[in-house]
């Protein structure tokens, strides 16, 4: 198992995209770990909401900014968290330019900013990499099923090419980074309407509306609560590791299993709706995690009916302010 490094001065550290729901919970972590902490986004789909327990802290700051553009940055820095970026179908789907540009361009700026202060930087890369598996479980040697000219083709193939940028960068620069592909997470803060099962499921639940599941149901995923996975990114970040690392929780449920998992912890009396299956959307999700075992010491430890707890009261909470 490699060794966990500890800082031994407050590290400096920038994290793209910090305003959305997994940059805010990795700003909570690095905090916690003791690190001055800036987070970079342009709101696109981040929220302030999201950081606004953060603000009054002399140890963070935010920074409006499109990483899409050159970024500027005064002051030592000694990590990069690259997680900018639209990372729902509903959002690359109305944003496709917009996502290949911070998978091409955003990603470029933030290695040219990681070269100049001689910083460490860690790409957000997700399971999508692997497209419409034809491997399962997936591990990190399989190079994936991906249509590049399909609809969802925008966020994986700028994925994909931000996994093969930083490598560049890696082997020709020697600058130190790290690749976490991570895989369906969940947890408060996820944007009700973002498009997303877990979200869209609660809600419709909570709500007493039909629960819409696209297929028969019969397509799996796998969930991983957001503090798991934070932990699994910041022990990858201090590790040695330079090759990707599948951070996600192996634990496989078909999506009506899900639905009905929600239905029962919500008590809700919703019917399930079947809708066609969108274009490209993968059959089956699941993590193989032995490199993050053996590499990194990790593994989920939040039971899923503890995290889904917790989500449906967060968005409880949301609908009992009128915000859903």
């Amino acid at each position: 198992m490699t060794e966990i490094l500890t800082p031994k001065k407050q590290p400096v550290t920038l994290v793209t995209g910090g305003a959305g729901f997994l940059g805010s919970h990795l700003c909570d972590k690095l905090l916690a770990e003791g690190h001055r902490v800036y987070a970079m986004d342009n709101l696109l789909t981040g929220n302030l909401d999201n950081i606004a327990h953060l603000r009054s802290r002399t140890d963070f700051e935010f920074i409006n900014h499109n990483v899409s553009n050159h970024i500027d940055f005064s002051g030592p820095l000694d990590y990069i968290f690259h997680f900018a970026s639209p990372a729902s179908p509903i959002d690359y789907l109305e944003l496709p330019i917009q996502t290949l540009k911070v998978g091409s361009l955003g990603t470029h700026n933030a290695l040219g900013l990681a070269k100049a202060k001689g910083a460490r930087l860690l790409l957000a890369s997700t399971s999508e990499v692997y497209g419409d598996p034809l491997i399962h479980p997936q591990v990190e040697s399989y190079w994936g099923n991906v249509n590049p000219i399909g609809p969802r083709g925008v966020y994986d193939e700028a994925k994909r090419f931000a996994e093969a940028i930083v490598m560049a960068y890696h082997r020709y620069h020697k600058l130190e980074t790290r690749i976490v592909r991570i895989f369906n997470t969940y947890g408060p803060r996820m944007r009700p309407k973002d498009g997303r099962i877990v979200p869209a499921f609660c809600c419709q639940a909570l709500k007493g509306e039909p629960i819409t599941i696209f297929g028969d149901g019969s397509q799996t995923r796998s969930f991983c609560y957001v503090s798991d996975l934070v932990d699994g990114i910041y022990r990858l970040m201090m590790s040695d590791c330079d090759t990707p690392v599948n951070i996600g929780n192996p634990r496989e449920l078909t999506v009506k299993d899900f639905a009905v998992k929600i239905k029962e912890l919500t008590g809700s009396a919703s019917p399930i709706e079947y809708h066609p299956l969108p274009q490209d959307d993968p059959k089956v999700r699941q993590p193989n995690i032995a490199k993050a075992r053996k590499v990194l010491g990790w593994e989920p430890k939040v039971p899923l009916e503890e995290g889904l707890a917790r989500t449906i009261e967060y968005f409880a909470s949301l609908i009992e302010k009128g915000i859903v």
